[in-house]
């Protein structure tokens, strides 16, 4: 059904084409195109559900994970490999969501789930910091940003190459700026120390580093 779709959509157009002429190519009845779609927007994205659940799955496994931002760039290399499993598809799947707006806005309310998810996650655990949640929702929109930025990229090429070489890079800028340890300074002073000297050795530490 999905392949009689695009074959219609690209033939036809995506407003002109019924669910009627899409079951009649495909060979099969009405019942049995809305026991998988709903509605004709659904058969452009089959794979999103599902990869939406494997991605939760993923997270809710990590909740004792060490690096949640790594977990976080992680799921979304799910939905990297989904793209990449079949490239002919995610290609003529770009190019038909750039020309038709109702499946642009349904693109974009199912990157809104995904990041979603990242950020659910996320507030899990960073629970015990004052900006937890800001943090939350600021990590997941970069990881869904970063992702969307090479993944466009790879798109547009045609799908030329490998796509991590695309999307990697972007993930990795994102884990690297909230994953690296903060460096801390500690300094230790006796009383009566005037409060300028102590700034000014603190400024010093800051600035060269330990002598």
């Amino acid at each position: 059904m999905v392949t009689a779709a695009f074959e219609l959509f690209a033939e036809r157009g995506y407003e002109e084409t019924t669910i009627d002429d899409i079951v009649r190519l495909a060979g099969v009845g009405r019942r049995s195109f809305f026991r998988y779609f709903p509605t004709k927007e659904k058969v452009i994205f089959p794979d999103h559900e599902q990869a939406l659940a494997d991605m939760v799955d993923y997270l809710n496994e990590g909740e004792h994970d060490p690096d949640p931002v790594g977990r976080a760039c992680g799921a979304a290399r799910m939905v990297m490999r989904m793209y990449a499993a079949n490239v002919h598809y995610s290609v003529k799947r770009y190019a038909l969501t750039r020309k038709v707006p109702a499946l642009k806005a349904y693109e974009l309310s199912v990157v809104w789930r995904y990041e979603r998810a990242l950020a659910d996650y996320l507030i899990r655990r960073f629970a015990n910091l004052p900006d937890g949640g800001a943090r939350a929702s600021v990590i997941a929109a970069g990881v869904v940003a970063a992702h969307n930025h090479g993944m466009r990229a790879w798109l547009r090429s045609g799908g030329r190459g490998e796509v991590a070489a695309s999307v990697e890079p972007a993930l990795d800028l994102v884990h690297r700026t909230w994953s690296e340890p903060e460096e801390s300074v500690v300094l230790i002073t006796r009383r009566g120390i005037p409060m300028w000297q102590i700034v000014q050795r603190i400024e010093t530490e800051l600035r060269e580093g330990p002598a």
